[in-house]
């Protein structure tokens, strides 16, 4: 009896070619399938933490692959900053958010580095507390600097408000950051690429960029020079920031050199060229709040006193905030009669506005500050000014709880100095 099952040699051609799309379409199936099986996994987990704006083309195309916006300050991310912080906290209530938003917020891999004395103003430091990285804090009670012949040789107290020990007290201070910044490497075993120089007076309106970052050379600001250099900031690599920072040090050798009747300015740039430091000069974004009285209108060799609200960059000029008593063509009628090389700044383009500073500061500044500053920054002034002792203390023990190296008084001690009222 013949098998009712036809042999695939006794099917028709047509039958033939049928079966084999379906073998071929089974194979096919199973390896999707099994392909399927294999990827699920990873494949939704994928999907489960993406957000719900994604889509299969964010897979396809990780963020990483995709062009982003360019980041200044990404050439420097890598790069261990150290930011030497130094002085007096007189009006730090303005200056201290300014640094924190423009400077430490800006390169928040940057170690923050406190040098100041100890003073009724020093509570208001605890406006640090919201720096990203706080390495090492050091507050003081100033004491008089010894004075040596080859510093009363080199050195002048001609135009220092304290003569030649107030320049000392100031190098002391800004030296004062090096053993600071050194046990911190030593204790975490590396050497910082950079390091940033800056004033606690010093009042930034943007954020100091990436480009002021020159391997090999030391930056500072153009302007107030007073026939040196201006001192009032500085960034430079390790080595060339060592040098600019040894304001006391390098005295003997500006004594061997034959160097004598200095100010602050021309000893600085002295230090840097008797040790073969490269320096440029770059505008930079702040200037220096001071309380101080300058005569106005300006003489030859006068100090312009800008408004906080110019539209800079003001380069470390001394500021206050005020209401401009000359903008426009009198700032270029005013400017034009300084000595160059003395406490001139740039003016040009509209950037500079001046103040009348030859008395106290003007009535109603608060409110000139605040519209100039913006809300961020005014809400750090009032919350300052609304301490009471106890809040005062609170803040002050938070920073110290942030630091990784701290020297200085008692919060208490600190904020009684300040807060307290005597009887």
């Amino acid at each position: 009896m013949k098998s009712p099952a036809k042999s695939l040699t006794q099917l028709p051609k047509r039958a033939l070619d049928l079966d084999w799309r379906l073998v071929l379409l089974l194979i096919s199936s199973v390896t999707f399938f099994t392909y399927i099986s294999i990827s699920s996994s990873s494949t939704a987990a994928v999907l489960i933490s993406l957000p719900k704006a994604a889509s299969f083309k964010s897979i396809l195309h990780p963020p990483n692959h995709r062009p982003s916006r360019p980041n200044p300050t990404r050439p420097l991310n890598g790069s261990r900053i150290a930011v030497c912080l130094v002085g007096g906290a007189r009006r730090f209530e303005l200056t201290g958010p300014s640094i924190v938003e423009r400077i430490l917020r800006v390169y928040e891999n940057s170690d923050l580095f406190l040098h100041c004395p100890l003073d009724s103003n020093a509570y208001k430091l605890q406006l640090l507390s919201d720096a990203p990285r706080i390495a090492s804090v050091r507050i003081f009670k100033p004491q008089p600097v010894p004075e040596t012949e080859s510093q009363l040789r080199v050195l002048s107290p001609s135009n220092s408000p304290n003569g030649i020990q107030g320049l000392l007290q100031y190098f002391q201070l800004v030296e004062g950051c090096l053993p600071m910044i050194k046990a911190h490497q030593e204790k975490n075993n590396f050497t910082y690429d950079w390091i940033i120089r800056t004033r606690v007076d010093g009042y930034w309106s943007d954020p100091l960029g990436p480009e002021n970052f020159i391997p090999g050379e030391y930056v500072v600001p153009p302007g107030s020079s007073y026939g040196g250099l201006n001192d009032r900031f500085g960034v430079g690599d390790y080595n060339s920031s060592v040098v600019a920072l040894s304001r006391l040090s390098l005295i003997s050798q500006l004594d061997s050199a034959g160097l004598t009747q200095l100010n602050s300015e021309t000893a600085f740039k002295a230090q840097l060229s008797t040790q073969n430091v490269r320096y440029t000069t770059k505008r930079l974004p702040f200037c220096v709040v001071s309380d101080r009285q300058y005569p106005y209108p300006l003489g030859r060799n006068g100090v312009p006193v800008a408004a906080l609200s110019s539209q800079g960059p003001l380069s470390g000029a001394k500021c206050r905030p005020c209401k401009p008593v000359c903008s426009g063509p009198c700032v270029g009628q005013m400017m034009s009669g300084l000595y160059r090389s003395w406490s001139w700044t740039e003016w040009a383009n509209n950037t500079l506005e001046l103040c009348d500073a030859h008395g106290e500061w003007e009535e109603g500044w608060e409110t000139v500050f605040d519209n100039s500053a913006g809300k961020k920054l005014a809400s750090a002034r009032k919350r300052i000014w609304a301490l009471n002792m106890d809040k005062c203390v609170d803040g002050f023990d938070k920073f110290k709880k942030r630091a990784a190296h701290w020297v200085g008084p008692s919060a208490a001690e600190i904020c009684g100095l300040g807060l307290e009222k005597p009887a």
